[in-house]
């Protein structure tokens, strides 16, 4: 969804130090109006650390944000009751039904008995259980549980809603559910949402914009299209022997209509504008140097190819659900 240019969030040099260590290192972002933003890297960079700041849960040791217009020191009061937070862990009491859940939450935030009412009505709609909203939260399955913590999120009508890895542990069924409850709420009640997550495939199917972080700062910003685009208009990948890779690269750095060559654990990446008529030329090339690919293959470039750019790593690396055909450590890049 498109925001209207008005900016639910901004942060400028954002800090967060623990014991010496800078888990938050000078962020500075800004989130529009009704927009999806996503914010992705692997678990350790900063992205819960940096929301629970977003969410006046955590002070920040430097800087400034405001949320929903008001700063989130100076009135921490004001930004609560205008967002709404789903985070890692579902914060249910599983003693409770669904409804009861929803009920006590519409009650903390001090809704009228009409305006709770109408309120309750929409979350069970969101929260889409059907008939086990009346059970005991502890028969619930995994991708119940955190629908109805999404639903318990927005009862009070809320500007801006966090959710930090909302789909972490989830089976694929459940994660693409909780994708299509994400975007109904953005697109039908304009929710700005604030999406951390440590998979690629989610970023690039829900965020308007995408917001890489590693290490507590923001190393690449932009439209999911547009970051990949930069990357090439292809990828050649070319799985090798390890004993093969450093020659591999240097005879591919060569090749005319090559734009870049990246190193891995298990091979080379080739960026560059037509893949389909570069591929023979990098074939040739290697062969000419004694060099024997097991596989070469062409792609569109994904977020995990940005990644590598950014970071000089793979996400895949520390990312389940990336593509099996770019892996690598972290402290490594490869195809």
């Amino acid at each position: 969804m498109t925001g209207n240019g008005a900016a639910a969030i901004s942060a400028r040099g954002l800090v967060r130090i623990f014991g010496g260590k800078r888990a938050v290192d000078g962020v500075d972002l800004e989130v529009e109006t009704g927009e999806i933003y996503g914010f992705l890297g692997p678990n350790g960079a900063g992205k819960s650390t940096t929301v629970r700041m977003l969410c006046t849960l955590l002070k920040p040791t430097e800087g400034q944000a405001v949320v929903a217009g008001y700063d989130v020191v100076e009135r921490p009061g004001d930004v609560r009751i205008r967002i709404g937070a789903a985070l890692q862990e579902a914060a249910l009491d599983e003693r409770q039904t669904g409804r009861e859940i929803l009920d006590l939450q519409a009650r903390l935030y001090g809704l009228s008995a009409s305006d709770r009412a109408a309120s309750i009505a929409r979350a069970v709609d969101l929260a889409d259980i059907g008939e086990a909203m009346d059970a005991r939260v502890k028969t619930y399955s995994g991708g119940m549980k955190r629908r109805l913590d999404l639903a318990a999120s927005l009862i009070h009508g809320p500007e801006v809603l966090f959710l930090d890895e909302p789909t972490t542990g989830l089976d694929p069924v459940s994660r693409t559910q909780v994708w299509d409850e994400v975007r109904r709420l953005n697109r039908e009640l304009g929710v700005t949402v604030f999406l951390t997550t440590q998979y690629l495939e989610e970023a690039d199917a829900l965020a308007d914009r995408v917001a890489i972080i590693d290490e507590g700062r923001i190393v690449e910003q932009g439209p999911p299209t547009d970051l990949k685009r930069a990357v090439g208009a292809d990828v050649i990948v070319v799985d090798l022997p390890p004993d093969a890779i450093a020659g591999a690269a240097a005879v591919a750095e060569t090749v005319p209509d090559v734009d870049a060559v990246t190193q891995g654990r298990r091979g080379i990446t080739i960026a560059t504008a037509d893949g389909a008529a570069t591929i023979g030329s990098v074939a040739v090339a290697l062969s000419g140097a004694g060099v024997h690919p097991r596989a070469l293959t062409v792609r569109t470039p994904s977020l995990d190819d940005v990644f590598l750019l950014a970071t000089g790593y793979r996400m895949s690396a520390v990312d389940p659900a990336a593509d099996a055909g770019a892996s690598g450590a972290r402290g490594s890049s490869g195809p």
